[in-house]
């Protein structure tokens, strides 16, 4: 009994603390995009800058843009002020885009979503998804696409952080399946070249921690650092205060969650867990969670004509047979206690492992938020076709529909929001990234400017 209740204690203060150290660094990336918001404002009204239009990518005879794909709790161009999840990693490249797609959306709506962010239009769930998950079927307008052009004569290349990868492979799948109404000739050759940067491709062990039970990936355990993040997310949208969803948008819209529409018992049935997404399970979580990835992971392919790249981070090493943190240096203070929890993750025994062939050490290595199993390239159910690259001379000229990865030394968020962190790497990263996209990935029956096509 008393063994319990230390066991209970320590439960509740790791909670407590976790939260403080959550709540503390959500508090900090807000009021830095509010100051620097605050600093630009100033420097716009001493200084006066001159207005140099809207920048569009439109011409056929430019070079394919490249789209980069926030992860869980991320953000586009156009949130949190001037803040860049990527960095400013965008600024590299002239035809760079950042959209927008909700922090806690699902990865399927996302998907749907990023289709019409880039061709324009009325963003379209599905009924019959719709339906199962009890939002509307339509969202968003975006009277003006950011690359309305988008089709196998103007493909994209694709890079994505965290869930992003994964949003950008249920999207290509789409592609392929033609599943969008109206757009009859969509393909799997819309779609170049997809980079997966700490790619969650197979889930996560840290879903557990934070709160998803292993035996049902859409239930979240009544005492956990997610019951506290769903509380809270209702709250937010049910407030819905315009110009701090303007700022940051968790990505609920569609389900129509504001005290105008359902009132106060609206609230409490959202609370109660009786309605909205984290009672259907159309939220991120459960995607990430590894028996939600299997099943998202049924339906997705390796495309024969698209490229693929993947950076997997770990901070962790080896001593004696046992994964610990390779150190406190270089790793961000919010991650360096969930890489050792992850470390050490058991699979409960009275629950079924995910998958035939399952062991926990397997999934030790981590970077904090994702196992580095996970993030290499797509494994389970069935292992997709990969190649392990010490040097990228080794794996010159790239062949597509192979997944070439790479395992870097450094924590989840070392390539984004702060640049500082990752210094020169962070150049070196998204250098290799964005010139492999421009110089050596096009498909042969892709014409670069000043070159004269293929008879």
């Amino acid at each position: 009994m008393i063994v319990k209740w230390w066991v209970t204690a320590f439960q509740l203060t790791e909670l407590f603390v976790s939260s403080l150290v959550h709540l503390s660094y959500g508090f900090y990336l807000f009021s830095t995009a509010v100051a620097g918001d605050v600093s630009q404002s100033v420097n716009n009204w001493i200084f006066k800058p001159k207005f140099e239009g809207n920048k569009e990518i439109k011409s056929s005879n430019d070079l394919p843009p490249i789209v980069l794909v926030h992860g869980i709790f991320g953000f586009g161009k156009g949130r949190l002020g001037g803040l860049s999840y990527f960095a400013g990693a965008e600024k590299k490249d002239d035809k760079v885009l950042v959209p927008d797609l909700g922090s806690l959306t699902s990865i399927y709506d996302r998907a749907r979503g990023l289709f019409y962010y880039l061709k324009g239009g009325q963003v379209d769930y599905g009924e019959e998804h719709s339906q199962a998950c009890g939002h509307s079927q339509f969202g968003r307008v975006y009277e003006q696409g950011h690359y309305p052009e988008w089709d196998e004569d103007h493909p994209i290349h694709f890079v994505g952080h965290s869930a992003g990868a994964q949003v950008v492979r249920v999207l290509h799948q789409m592609l392929a399946d033609k599943a969008f109404k109206g757009y009859e000739n969509t393909s799997e050759n819309w779609i170049l070249s997809i980079t997966s940067l700490s790619g969650a491709l197979n889930g996560t062990t840290r879903t557990y921690f934070d709160g998803m039970q292993p035996e049902d990936e859409k239930l979240i355990m009544p005492v956990s650092l997610l019951q506290l993040c769903r509380i809270g997310v209702i709250v937010y949208e049910w407030l819905d205060i315009p110009w701090m969803k303007d700022y940051y948008n968790f990505g609920f819209d569609h389900f129509s969650m504001t005290w105008r529409k359902v009132g106060i018992w609206g609230l409490l049935d959202y609370l109660l867990g009786n309605a909205g997404p984290f009672a259907s399970g159309d939220w991120i979580l459960p995607d990430l969670t590894i028996q939600g990835s299997i099943k998202l992971n049924r339906h997705l392919r390796t495309f024969p004509q698209t490229y693929y790249f993947s950076y997997a981070t770990k901070h962790t090493t080896k001593v004696t047979g046992f994964a610990v943190p390779s150190g406190i240096r270089g790793i961000h203070p919010l991650l360096f206690i969930r890489v050792l929890q992850m470390s050490q993750w058991r699979h409960p025994q009275d629950v079924s492992p995910p998958y035939k062939g399952y062991r926990d050490e397997d999934w030790w290595d981590n970077d904090g938020a994702l196992n580095t199993i996970s993030m290499t390239h797509p494994r389970l159910p069935v292992e997709h076709p990969s190649c392990l690259v010490i040097k990228d001379s080794d794996c010159q000229p790239l062949q597509p529909g192979i997944w070439y990865y790479k395992i870097i030394e450094g924590d989840h968020i070392l390539f984004v929001v702060n640049r500082e962190r990752a210094g020169v790497q962070f150049d070196l990263i998204y250098d290799s990234i964005f010139e492999r996209c421009r110089k050596h990935v096009l498909r042969k029956t892709t014409t670069l400017p000043n070159q004269v096509p293929p008879e």
